[in-house]
């Protein structure tokens, strides 16, 4: 089976208690959707965070993405809150 590396920042981190885990998916690749689904059904704690906090953003290999991006084996996702400016 192949992996991914997923990281947590900001708030997410602090409300998960963890910096990043590694998860599964298949040689040809997945959405980020289907995988965080996956995710959330085996994680209450992952799940009650994407419900509590709106408008998650990801990055995927450190490029902005969406949740309808795939991801392959090796990639690294990172889940962060929205972001404000000032």
């Amino acid at each position: 089976m192949a992996t991914v590396t997923i990281l947590y920042f900001a708030s997410l981190r602090e409300q998960l208690g963890r910096e990043q885990e590694t998860a599964t998916v298949s040689a040809e690749g997945e959405s980020v959707a289907t995988l965080l689904s996956a995710l959330r059904a085996q994680d209450a704690a992952l799940n009650d965070l994407f419900e509590q906090t709106p408008r998650i953003r990801v990055a995927i290999n450190q490029a902005l993405g969406s949740f309808q991006d795939s991801v392959r084996p090796g990639d690294e996702l990172a889940f962060f809150p929205p972001m404000t400016g000032g």
